[in-house]
């Protein structure tokens, strides 16, 4: 196509995992073009180098061969040509995740930022890609999913498919294969759900239904009048496996991993936490579609995909987004309020497990996120808190508080429409995101209240969120479920072959005080030979207070600790539901009952 920039997309080699990419320009720079892949991928915040799976690369114009000169790690310049050139490279796919690419026997995957290398100064033009089919019998049952609008290709099929620009590109993830296919409506809109992988008895149609019920709860929720939602089409991209979990957000779809245990049987009437949870998933990223995707921090508009783009927002954008993921479960109908409160207990202690809460506010560790969220090592649960979980608990007591203090009369959910309306409805046009600075503000306009208290303690600050007092008025109470306290060491242990290997060191424990650290191998305590599989059993034979010998492998080196048993005190709190009085049933029907 002209005045477009087109690539052809090749599966080349699957056994080598190996895509072909072929692209093409008609009028390049004249200087010397520029070509270069992203360093990362929007909605995973970490450096990946994705430059780094290309195995070959060359260029030519007119037959004869034109120079390439690499000026950085993922940056190439062509020598001055004025005649059109074509670049052909290769890209190793072998990552099984929802962030780059993937190829062999079973299926295609790739991600726009892992193939496709921008054209310096010809972002904003069309973008055309041509998808082909790998060669061989085999191949012929498979189908090419995408939100990507076709060009000349027929919907599933492979061929030509065009996005406007250079950003609307990589936001498109395609998988390709034999994978199981079911489409709904919600409030009009298209959806698609895409399994790929085997999964004996699925049952589809129930996942479609479900799922319809969540986007139409998510799509009500931002725009209840209209009922419109920001996109054409839709397409949930799910790969089944033995056993995994992951998703990623993208504009009009999302790419998700998942057990294949998690998903639905045939004939199987009661909803399993795995599925729940799977669904909740969906929820998570389908969310995103408003919150990250079209409402987004000030510096990922646009986003520079050559470097690191630092917000200290993601407590609001990634760990909102987790508040209402369940939430929306509850609201559709498909997770009960039993199941939804045991589930923010389950997030509660989470939190509480580790002292890093009391280290980093969700503000500082949104903005670490590149160095310390996404690189965790052994002493994480010591150092950091998760802008996801304590960010997901952060909303529920905003939520809370904004419920109690306006008498039910505004939500958080009046703050997220208004977030939209402002920052995201717009989304060609919008060009700007929210500053670091206007968050609060935004939230006090809405809502009336003065929350400079509450930002400070819980958004900048490390404190505790209240929400056995937030709780109450709701007719909830919080109890704490651990009875007699048992004698332990305060570690994270992981199984290696037979061996009980030292995961994790919790700060002030009997195991820090002793000396045992992160990566030692447990063999005996008090001369009792550890495994894996007894080290809770010896433990149990043991008091508070008892000073136990233990033998521990660091490195190749044996060493032995006395360690002095503390009480357990992880966390089993508990969330209860009361049946009166009538002020908070109706408090909690109104946050937690469907839109209307």
């Amino acid at each position: 196509m002209r005045n477009a920039v087109n690539y052809i997309v090749v599966p080349k080699d699957l056994s080598a995992h190996l895509f072909e990419v072929t692209l093409t320009v008609d009028a390049p720079d004249a200087d010397g073009q520029v070509f270069a892949l992203p360093a990362w991928i929007p909605g995973s915040y970490m450096i990946r180098e994705f430059a780094r799976n290309i195995v070959r690369i060359a260029a030519e114009s007119n037959g004869e061969p034109v120079a390439l000169r690499k000026l950085d790690k993922h940056t190439w310049q062509a020598a001055p040509c004025r005649r059109r050139i074509t670049l052909r490279y290769e890209v190793y796919a072998w990552d099984l995740s929802v962030r780059a690419a993937h190829l062999d026997q079973t299926h295609g995957f790739f991600n726009g930022t892992s193939l496709f290398l921008s054209v310096r100064g010809k972002e904003g033009l069309p973008h055309v890609v041509d998808i082909r089919r790998p060669e061989g019998e085999a191949y012929r049952q498979w189908r090419v999913a995408t939100a990507m609008p076709e060009l000349k290709a027929r919907r599933y099929g492979f061929g030509t498919y065009i996005a406007a620009d250079y950003d609307e590109l990589i936001d498109h993830p395609v998988e390709m294969g034999d994978f199981t296919l079911a489409s709904f409506k919600a409030h009009g809109v298209a959806h698609d759900v895409v399994i790929t992988g085997r999964v004996p008895n699925l049952d589809i149609g129930r996942l479609a239904a479900d799922l319809k019920k969540v986007c139409e709860a998510q799509i009500a929720l931002f725009e209840p009048q209209s009922r419109r939602a920001p996109m054409d089409r839709y397409v949930f991209m799910t790969l089944a496996v033995g056993d995994g979990y992951g998703g990623l957000e993208h504009r009009a779809s999302t790419a998700l991993i998942c057990s294949r245990n998690d998903l639905p049987v045939l004939g199987q009437k009661e909803a399993g936490d795995g599925y729940r949870t799977y669904l909740g998933l969906c929820s998570h990223e389908y969310f995103h579609t408003w919150n990250v995707k079209r409402i987004k921090p000030a510096v990922f508009s646009p986003y520079d995909l050559r470097s690191e783009g630092y917000t200290s927002l993601l407590w609001l954008f990634e760990g909102f987004t987790s508040y209402y993921d369940d939430l929306m479960l509850v609201r559709s109908g498909l997770m009960d309020e039993k199941q939804y409160l045991t589930a923010i207990a389950k997030t509660v202690n989470g939190v509480l497990r580790g002292s890093g809460r009391s280290k980093q506010s969700v503000a500082e560790s949104s903005f670490d996120a590149w160095v310390k969220y996404y690189r965790q090592d052994e002493n994480a649960p010591n150092a950091i808190v998760s802008y996801y979980t304590k960010g997901s608990l952060v909303g529920l007591a905003l939520d809370l508080t904004i419920r109690i203090e306006t008498r039910g009369r505004k939500s958080l959910d009046d703050v997220m429409r208004a977030l939209w309306q402002r920052y995201g409805r717009d989304f060609a046009t919008a060009g700007r995101g929210l500053a670091e600075d206007e968050a609060r503000a935004v939230f006090e306009e809405v809502t009336g209240l003065k929350l400079r208290r509450f930002f400070e303690r819980y958004v900048h600050g490390t404190d505790d969120l209240p929400l056995d007092k937030l709780l109450a008025p709701f007719g909830i109470l919080q109890a704490d479920k651990r009875k007699d306290a048992k004698a332990a060491l305060g570690i994270r242990t992981a199984g290696n072959g037979g061996d009980c290997k030292v995961a994790s060191v919790y700060e002030g424990f009997a195991a820090h005080r002793a000396g045992v650290s992160a990566g030692d191998v447990l063999i005996a305590v008090d001369g009792l030979r550890v495994t894996a599989a007894n080290l809770d059993k010896l433990l149990a034979r043991y008091r508070i207070g008892d000073a136990i010998a233990l033998h521990v492998f660091r490195r190749d080196e044996l060493m032995v600790f006395t360690a002095v048993l503390m009480p357990d005190d992880t966390p089993r709190l508990a969330f209860e539901l009361q049946d009166k009085p009538v002020a908070a049933l109706r408090l909690r029907r109104d946050w937690l009952s469907p839109a209307r």
